[in-house]
């Protein structure tokens, strides 16, 4: 069944059928074996078989089906891809890529159209090319939307101080906090904790107390100077009318 190796002076040499096998191999290197290299290694097969121990068509046949079916198995996985990857038009996508020293790095943004070479999807992103089997996740756009608003959110919320020495300085903090929350849709709120939500409540309510305070404060000092004026008013007029006597 096998192909005949020739032997000369006690040593193996390469024959016909292993140069046409390697050189077969060789065309496919780098790429899927094909429906041409299966051919090309089957004849060679043939052509350089054992005389005295021939291969039967039946097993040929059976190798030619076995390859056909395993192809129709690749052409429907492609196709499969290509079907994935055109439905991500539009949508965002993160990317993991990895350089040429294995550092990875991560892409983002929307596929703007896809493109199949070689039975590979590559998903274009910003103008540039990116193979379907780097695709880590597909994002919904209210999802980032969502995430993003809640991520600006808490930069705030984490820079306010702790609840005990709040002023009336972090006033535009918490309200803008408290504008932010209310403009958020159910769906984005999910986005924050109980626990951040009640918090930022406190700090609302302890923000009212403070700035009521302030304005009573204000509305007292007000107060004092007009009586402070109409006690040295009254001084003057009474002293004036002292000296006129």
């Amino acid at each position: 069944m096998g192909a005949v190796q020739k032997v000369e002076n006690g040593q193996f040499v390469e024959s016909n059928s292993a140069a046409s096998l390697a050189d077969a191999v060789n065309k496919s290197k780098g790429n899927t074996l094909d429906k041409d290299a299966f051919l090309q290694l089957l004849v060679a097969q043939m052509k350089y078989q054992d005389p005295l121990e021939p291969t039967s068509n039946t097993e040929y046949i059976s190798q030619y089906a076995t390859f056909s079916e395993l192809e129709q198995m690749q052409n429907m996985s492609a196709s499969m891809d290509l079907f994935r990857a055109s439905a991500l038009v539009g949508q965002t996508v993160l990317l993991n890529i990895r350089d040429s020293q294995g550092r990875l790095t991560q892409v983002q943004g929307p596929v703007d159209f896809v493109t199949y070479e070689n039975n590979k999807a590559y998903l274009s992103i910003g103008g540039e090319l990116y193979s379907m089997d780097d695709l880590a996740t597909v994002a919904d756009p209210k999802y980032l939307e969502a995430y993003k608003l809640a991520a600006e959110w808490l930069n705030i919320f984490n820079k306010l101080p702790a609840m005990s020495n709040l002023s009336i300085t972090d006033r535009e903090k918490v309200e803008q906090l408290n504008e932010m929350y209310e403009k958020m849709t159910d769906y984005q709120k999910e986005f924050l904790t109980e626990e951040e939500v009640d918090t930022m409540k406190k700090y609302v309510d302890k923000m009212k107390d403070l700035v009521a305070i302030a304005g009573a404060d204000k509305e007292n000092d007000s107060d004092g100077d007009a009586d402070g004026d109409d006690g040295d008013g009254d001084a003057d007029a009474d002293t004036g009318g002292d000296s006129d006597k």
